[in-house]
């Protein structure tokens, strides 16, 4: 509990709370800039090598995803929603705010579910906060697994396709929302919808980014 309470104090101090370009409907606590904070975190941390702040930014594969989940509702009203790799939240925060009956988000960062939490709170809708990793399960008890821009390393692609595919197999929806990493197995999934977003030029090198929601 004491490190949740002081990465949540972190967030705060380091992020401001404004609607997400392109999605005026939902507002995160979002930095300013991805180097100084990403250097900032390391030095909370005390370590080097971390990964970059996914949580103070609206990263495109989620912005995408969340667009979509608001474009289509039905996909998660009345249903229990799993957002894993959740990053900030957003996927997570539009799926409650379309209505789905519950919505968990799950990250491995503590800075990441501070962040969630906090902003699930701004919007004035309910997330429970799974905070450790889920990816050795099947995301049992939920109706619809969504996962935002997971395909970065082969590592992890490995590993996410791995429990998206088990979550498919055992009867839930799987979305995923990509902007054409290098791992993405493309060859595994459907293309449902394509969108163009807004992004961090830090992050990105670009100021928007295509991005496609894939079914699994």
């Amino acid at each position: 509990m004491g490190t949740t309470l002081a990465a949540g104090d972190f967030v705060r101090a380091h992020t401001t709370l404004r609607t997400v370009d392109g999605l005026p409907s939902i507002s995160l606590h979002q930095a300013d800039d991805a180097i100084d904070l990403w250097e900032t975190t390391e030095a909370h941390q005390g370590i080097t090598g971390t990964p970059p702040p996914f949580w103070a930014f609206a990263w495109a594969g989620g912005h995408g995803l969340a667009r979509y989940v608001l474009e289509h509702p039905h996909l998660v009203a009345g249903r229990a929603v799993l957002d894993v790799a959740s990053g900030s939240g957003l996927v997570a925060v539009a799926a409650a705010a379309a209505g789905a009956a519950t919505v968990v988000a799950n990250e491995i960062d503590a800075y990441a579910a501070a962040a969630i939490a906090l902003n699930a709170d701004a919007n004035g809708v309910r997330v429970d906060v799974v905070h450790g990793d889920l990816l050795d399960g099947d995301g049992g008890g939920a109706d619809v697994v969504f996962a935002g821009d997971v395909f970065y390393s082969r590592a992890m692609s490995e590993r996410f396709l791995a429990f998206l595919e088990r979550a498919r197999d055992r009867g839930a929806r799987v979305l995923v929302g990509d902007p054409g990493r290098a791992y993405l197995p493309r060859e595994r999934f459907t293309r449902v919808a394509d969108y163009r977003v807004p992004v961090d030029r830090a992050l990105e090198d670009a100021d928007t980014k295509a991005v496609t929601v894939w079914r699994v």
